[in-house]
């Protein structure tokens, strides 16, 4: 049976090291490697290794019993978190490391919230157990607290079925049969066993192991505990068509591409040609040349790959990380988003061109660098989480495209949404040209991004074009009107359109569409939306008055501080940019004995819009190619209308009559 298997964690928890110990337990590895030692068997890239972090999934194979295991070790630092949010897409179980130490902390939450986003089981595995200020209770309550009241510690007998009383009572508390059977005459350990599989795999029941991975202590309670529980269903989908999710896309030692898959059902066989999306939102047949399973560095060719199993293709040039491929094609929304925008660097002899073209093929392995072009100067630039990114990316574009690229100083990446609901219409009619679209631009949820949906009858506006506004609203990032941010958490609603019987062309949709966004934009109550980071500060007692002033000053809402012997911890939320820059005044506040870590929690109204609006000075009207304007036509020539005046202009009227909202 074919299990994929992930370890997560916020970075120094121990995720690696106990990544090298199941390995070691499984018989792959003579010894385990340490991070510190830069030997670590699953962090073989040499930044890896050279940084003691990871930032690239890890991937290994290895047996038990009749199981056959695939483990991917993710980037723990939140620099890297779309890489590991990518990742979770080929899971089937999750073992999310705990250092109880250090406890529950600020990226910890975010990565439970991706884990259960995902829909995934979930094994928590609190380690450091050995260590100075370890506390195994302190930790299991903050993660009820915090992450799930479902956790559930489990000894080493849960492997066997093997149940101890509090934990028969747990399971029993889930299952209302199995706690009348248990209250009345008992109930078997196979009963109990069975109910905590039904149990993990409904999200309902999350059992912990407790240990210290750099001694091997509980990796085997955690490895013969999640083998005994985990169910998986790959057998019976083998004769389903064939169907998987992209999570990776690397390129190898030659430059070769290639799209690493967890295949959810059928088989993929060597030169098998499989449907992919495109750039545009349409499908294409790609063949697949050669398949790959990778266990560290090295890979061995396979003549196929069955459902459950994870596989890297060569001769796939389009698949993204986050496509799912084969049987109904379509492409993932992810919840990661970067923090900041910074832009590239370079001087003679390189080109701009050339420079973008290496940014474009690293955007590939990394769709959330967003790489793009500053529209003021025309230099490229790129979206990402945070300096260690930027890093990273410098030191890739010189290792790999022998580039000397350096980055300017990032500056925050806001979005834009709207309060109030708006109309935009758009009309696109030079000679023989024909489109006009009238859309409603409606709030919606916090992180849902733009969406699409209609409303307008079939008989008004043929199925078809209304399937092509709707590839028109998502296939670009849409500007805002206050400083040019990406648009976001806008619901995009086709009331009504027209088209002509001999004049319409795809292309004439487009710039109807385009130009309704931009018109409804023009007169919405747009909003200013910044990041807001959660943030988790270690603070010796002598500078505890010292960062609690600094808080304030940055705006920043926390806690309470908690105090433990000669360190109190305060945890909060602040303005990304306000807080970016703290870290360094932190740590020479506190002498480098503090500690912080933080991650994007959310996006939010901006507290200080009007300055920094005024700051962009962005002339919405100003870039021809995003106009709000529309283009009408007289006497055989079109001409220009001032978005002011479109309506009046407009050839469609609002509908008598709407349909309910169907997305086409």
């Amino acid at each position: 049976m074919n299990r994929t298997i992930g370890i997560l964690a916020h970075a120094d928890a121990g995720k690696t090291t106990l990544s090298e110990q199941i390995l070691c337990l499984a018989g792959v590895l003579r010894a385990p490697g340490r991070v510190d030692h830069q030997d670590a068997f699953m962090d073989s890239d040499a930044m890896e290794r050279r940084r003691g972090i990871t930032i690239f999934s890890g991937q290994a194979v290895f047996a038990l019993g009749e199981n056959r295991y695939t483990l991917l070790d993710t980037p723990g630092h939140a620099d890297f978190s779309a890489e590991m949010e990518r990742a979770l897409q080929a899971l089937d179980a999750a073992i999310l490391v705990v250092s109880c130490v250090e406890g529950v902390q600020s990226h910890t939450e975010t990565i439970w919230r991706l884990a259960r986003r995902a829909g995934l089981p979930a094994f928590f595995f609190l380690n450091k157990t050995d260590r100075v200020g370890a506390d195994v209770g302190r930790t299991l309550a903050a993660i009820r607290k915090r992450l799930t009241p479902d956790c559930v510690p489990f000894g080493a007998g849960a492997a066997q079925g093997r149940f101890a009383d509090a934990e028969k009572e747990e399971i029993a508390a889930r299952d209302e049969a199995l706690l009348e059977r248990y209250l009345e005459d008992g109930a078997t350990d196979a009963a109990f066993m069975e109910a905590a599989r039904r149990e993990v795999a409904q999200g309902r029941l999350f059992p912990a192991f407790c240990g210290a991975a750099l001694r091997g202590e509980g990796v085997e309670a955690l490895l013969y505990g999640l083998d005994a529980l985990l169910q998986t269903d790959y057998e019976a989908r083998l004769d389903e068509p064939f169907a998987a999710h992209v999570f990776r896309v690397r390129r190898d030692g030659q430059g070769a591409r290639e799209t690493h898959m967890k295949v959810l059902a059928g088989r993929l066989r060597v030169k098998d040609e499989v449907e992919v999306l495109t750039a545009d939102g349409g499908t294409a047949r790609e063949k697949a040349h050669e398949l790959r399973v990778y266990h560290g560095e090295r890979y061995r060719s396979v003549a196929q790959a069955g459902a459950g199993e994870v596989v890297a293709a060569t001769g796939l040039a389009l698949p993204l990380p986050g496509d799912r491929i084969g049987a109904r094609p379509a492409r993932a929304r992810f919840e990661t988003r970067p923090m900041l925008r910074a832009r590239a660097l370079f001087g003679p002899p390189l080109q701009k061109d050339a420079v973008l073209a290496a940014l474009r093929q690293l955007e590939q392995e990394d769709p959330a660098l967003s790489v793009g072009v500053d529209p003021d100067t025309g230099e490229p630039e790129v979206s990402v989480m945070g300096p260690i990114q930027l890093e990273v990316l410098q030191e890739l574009l010189r290792t790999r495209f022998a580039m000397d690229v350096r980055f300017g100083d990032s500056r925050i990446l806001y979005l834009e949404t709207i309060a109030a609901p708006a109309v935009g219409i758009g009309h696109y009619e030079p000679l023989r040209h024909y489109a006009e679209v009238r859309l409603r631009l409606t709030p919606g949820p916090r992180g849902s991004g733009v969406t699409f949906q209609s409303v307008c009858p079939v008989d008004v506006l043929a199925l078809n074009w209304q399937r092509l506004i709707g590839t028109h609203v998502l296939e670009r990032t849409h500007r805002g009107v206050l400083t040019g941010a990406p648009l976001t958490d806008v619901c995009v609603t086709l009331v009504t359109g027209c088209a002509h019987l001999k004049h319409t062309e795809g292309g004439d949709f487009r710039e109807a569409t385009y130009r309704a966004i931009r018109q409804g934009l023009m007169g919405a109550q747009s909003v200013l939306l910044e990041p807001v980071c959660r943030f988790a500060l270690g603070v010796p007692q002598g500078a505890l008055g010292r960062v609690l002033a600094d808080l304030t000053r940055l705006r920043a809402d926390f806690e309470a501080p908690q105090q433990a012997d000669e360190m109190a911890s305060i945890e909060g939320l602040c303005p990304a940019a306000t807080f970016m820059r703290y870290p360094a005044a932190f740590t020479a506040a506190t002498h480098g004995r503090g500690t912080v870590s933080y991650a994007l929690s959310h996006y939010a109204p901006c507290h200080d819009a009007e300055q920094v609006i005024a700051a962009a000075a962005y002339n919405p009207l100003a870039n021809l190619a995003d106009t709000p304007d529309s283009v009408f036509c007289s006497h055989g020539a079109g001409f220009n209308v001032g978005w002011r005046e479109v309506p009046a202009w407009a050839h469609c009227a609002p509908p008598e009559r709407e349909t309910k909202p169907f997305v086409p």
